[in-house]
């Protein structure tokens, strides 16, 4: 189908996705016909749509990064639970500065759940500012396997507070290499036995980072210690910045369920983006384009009423050679 609706546009190079979709609909009767935003998302992908107005740029995320220099780039992830003395389950979130590979937080959760993340990156953005990107898996609360793209509330928010997201490759944990190895460190001297409760478990996080930080010298920084490299990101958290949209025709605000309400007409988006602010934009006839900041993340019709992806920009990317 795809092979036709790309030989139909070269052949009759005027033709938007309304008049390819009519000429599918005498061609092939009796199956089901794809709707006028999937037709020109195929289009758009081959490079067969002229846009009206300004180009604007399509951002397509960040390949992983070296992260040569302090908050470049941040690594976190939930080092494996494991129960305490009291039959509950510890869950510690871990984030470290790449390049220093300064300790920032080790929390004893009780659950990988996104609120808690929520409270952890937010205190840890106070006190040390902003990263450029951070790195992370594929697993909750990073990302979630059923949104749009695989986003999450917590990677959405980061996204508007400027951070870049960096995925690594599923079953590839050698691209998060040195935060692994930090996790090895801690198993050994922090969670053997595991303590009785999450306060007692919290304390020997807490000694453990003191002596990872300030007294454990590392090889790879020349024997020194991560305190002497790591210094606080000059990126200040001020909460969330304002977005506009000077290039679309409309900015709505997402509702709690993950709608865009267009009149009347409400277009099934995502939860993760809810209460977010994204710009809508009509490109062809009844043909609307949806971006989030710098980010166009597909099309929707208003017969259809659903998002037709665009390629995901947040995809797992590859270390540049």
């Amino acid at each position: 189908m795809e092979n036709y609706i790309l030989n139909v546009k070269r052949e009759h190079s005027t033709w938007g996705a309304r008049k390819i979709r009519e000429r599918l609909l005498r061609r092939f009767s009796g199956i089901p016909i794809p709707a006028k935003s999937t037709i020109h998302a195929v289009l758009d992908r081959h490079g067969l749509v002229e846009r009206r107005g300004r180009v604007r740029r399509r951002a397509q995320g960040t390949e992983l990064s070296f992260g040569k220099n302090p908050n470049e780039l941040w690594c976190t992830d939930f080092k494996g639970e494991f129960l305490l003395g009291n039959d509950h389950y510890c869950y510690p979130l871990t984030v470290t500065d790449h390049a220093s590979r300064y300790l920032l937080t080790c929390e004893a959760l009780s659950s990988t759940k996104e609120n808690y993340a929520f409270t952890v990156f937010e205190r840890l953005f106070k006190e040390r500012g902003l990263p450029a990107n951070i790195r992370s898996d594929n697993g909750v609360p990073f990302a979630s396997a059923h949104a749009l793209f695989n986003l999450s509330k917590l990677a959405v928010w980061w996204l508007r507070l400027g951070i870049g997201i960096e995925r690594i490759k599923p079953g590839h944990p050698q691209q998060n290499g040195r935060h692994e190895r930090m996790h090895l460190t801690l198993k050994k001297e922090a969670t053997k036995p595991a303590s009785r409760n999450f306060l007692q478990q919290q304390a020997r996080f807490d000694k453990f980072m003191e002596v990872f930080n300030n007294e454990r010298p590392h090889e790879a920084l020349d024997m020194k210690c991560p305190t002497e490299v790591y210094q606080p990101s000059k990126r200040i958290y001020q909460g969330l910045p304002d977005i506009d949209y000077p290039l679309h025709d409309r900015v709505i605000v997402v509702t709690r369920c993950g709608r865009i309400c267009l009149g009347k007409k409400k277009i099934n988006f995502s939860t993760v983006f809810a209460g977010q602010a994204v710009g809508i934009k009509e490109v062809h006839d009844d043909i609307w384009l949806v971006s989030f900041m710098d980010y166009d993340l597909g099309y929707f019709d208003l017969e259809t009423r659903v998002l037709e992806p665009l390629e995901n920009p947040f995809g797992p990317k590859v270390l540049p050679m």
